[in-house]
């Protein structure tokens, strides 16, 4: 079925009297099992809209309605076993997504499936093909799995490299490289801009050959100057923007501490975000941690890929995700950090 423009009929069908913010406010809201599937190698099967379904044409991650009684795991293994023939066996939640279309809302529940068995097909003439994350970029979706594309893009883990001293900082990235970690924020509160852009564009071209990539925390000007693979604003600077400062093949994300932030993220387009502090940490003792309950409670309405910043190690990971978070972001706790 897939995730979500199979369910929004035509605007014309509920025009006039019916059309009314009233109408739709009654709507209930169709919850959708949606499959974010990753081979060995790290390559997303995407499926492609009958060209007379609605919205037929556009890519889309499979999946489809819960059936009465069904949890999201249940419809997500019975879904995608009819739509491609292969059996679920492991999953965990990636993202939820809510949409409205003009004539119901919709609740994408979407899954991240590490492991399966059998050989996808389309099964119902769906024709399928298996991209590469950087490929996501290139296909056309409908507007509701857009935070889904940069889910299915980013990794579980956020480190970040900070300090003022260039070359401890670049071996930082050499280590941090070196343990697998292809994506880092490069952070210098201490430098001024001339300096931060000259220990950038050193970053950015040894990370390069390393397979990482580097968002920078500064000005969106300063990633067009260096290379970068995009930006990381700060809270501060978040909050003064109108729009998406980069095009959408540059990564945007930004440092959240509560619901305005997180909405402001969501309103301009931001990729994906960081929210802080989850626990308690040496460097900010003064700042009252979030904790996971009220973590957990500002993931209900994000809407986007967010990294839980603030005392987390690994080991924080699971609980991360259970709460539904992409990961975990930190300076310390990793590799290098």
């Amino acid at each position: 079925m897939g995730a979500g423009p199979q369910y929004a009929s035509s605007r014309r069908h509920h025009a006039g009297a019916r059309g009314s913010s009233v109408f739709r406010v009654s709507l209930m809201e169709l919850h959708v099992a949606v499959g974010v599937i990753h081979n060995p190698d790290g390559a997303v099967l995407v499926a492609r809209r009958h060209e007379h379904l609605h919205q037929g044409g556009l890519w889309e991650f499979p999946g489809g309605k819960l059936e009465p009684g069904e949890t999201a795991r249940q419809a997500l293994r019975r879904e995608l076993h009819e739509e491609l023939g292969i059996s679920v066996e492991q999953a965990c939640p990636l993202i939820k997504i809510h949409h409205d279309y003009p004539d119901r809302r919709v609740l994408l529940d979407v899954w991240r499936v590490g492991a399966f068995s059998g050989n996808p097909q389309g099964l119902q003439g769906q024709p399928i093909r298996w991209v590469s994350a950087d490929e996501l970029l290139r296909l056309e979706f409908p507007a509701a799995n857009r935070p889904i594309v940069a889910a299915a893009r980013l990794p579980d883990y956020y480190p970040i490299v900070d300090g003022d001293d260039g070359e401890a900082m670049l071996k930082r990235l050499e280590v941090l490289a070196g343990s697998g970690y292809p994506l880092a924020q490069l952070r210098a509160k201490k430098l001024d801009e001339r300096a931060y852009r000259m220990l950038a564009e050193r970053a950015v071209e040894f990370a390069r050959p390393l397979g990482m990539s580097l968002l920078l925390n500064g000005d969106p000007e300063q990633v067009r100057q260096t290379g970068a693979a995009g930006v990381h604003l700060t809270a501060k600077r978040l909050m003064t923007l109108r729009q998406r400062p980069l095009p959408e093949d540059l990564w945007v994300a930004a440092s959240c501490h509560g619901t305005e932030e997180l909405l402001q993220a969501k309103r301009i387009g931001v990729d994906f975000a960081v929210l802080s502090p989850v626990l308690a940490t040496p460097s900010h003792a003064e700042v009252e941690p979030l904790g996971w309950p009220r973590f957990g409670a500002l993931m209900t309405g994000a809407q986007l890929p967010v990294f839980a910043l603030g005392g987390m190690t690994p080991v924080h990971l699971a609980e991360a995700r259970r709460l539904g978070a992409q990961g975990i972001a930190g300076i310390r706790g990793f590799a290098g950090g």
